[in-house]
């Protein structure tokens, strides 16, 4: 399975960021290796508009079956939903924790956006 969280910094020590569009950085993890993988999330974290969408579409691209965020608006939900990505809301602890809780089943999945679009 690979994980992707949005992390406020290029570790796995760093917090999990809420924004999902906005945050610096998407920590891929795979479980099948144990590897993983920093994605810079950099062109998104000013964008005026279409961040969610173009972060999801990031993501997309690294093939991942999940993401770990705090919020996630209506377009990038729809974006993640039409990828079939999972969406889990969390943002307790660091980046580890997040993988360690979605690699045994402790997140729970979202089933829509639990923010208006443009959140910051």
């Amino acid at each position: 399975m690979k994980i992707a969280v949005t992390s406020q910094g290029p570790d796995l020590t760093s917090k999990v960021d809420p924004r999902f569009g906005r945050a610096p950085y998407f920590l891929v993890f795979d479980t099948s290796d144990e590897s993983f993988e920093v994605v810079s999330n950099e062109q998104n974290v000013k964008a005026a508009q279409g961040a969610g969408i173009q972060a999801a579409e990031n993501v997309a691209g690294k093939k991942v079956d999940m993401v770990v965020s705090g919020n996630f608006g209506p377009n990038a939900f729809r974006a993640l939903d039409a990828a079939g990505i999972k969406a889990a809301q969390w943002t307790d602890g660091t980046v580890s924790d997040a993988i360690e809780l979605a690699r045994n089943n402790k997140l729970e999945i979202c089933n829509k956006a639990n923010v208006e679009g443009h959140w910051m």
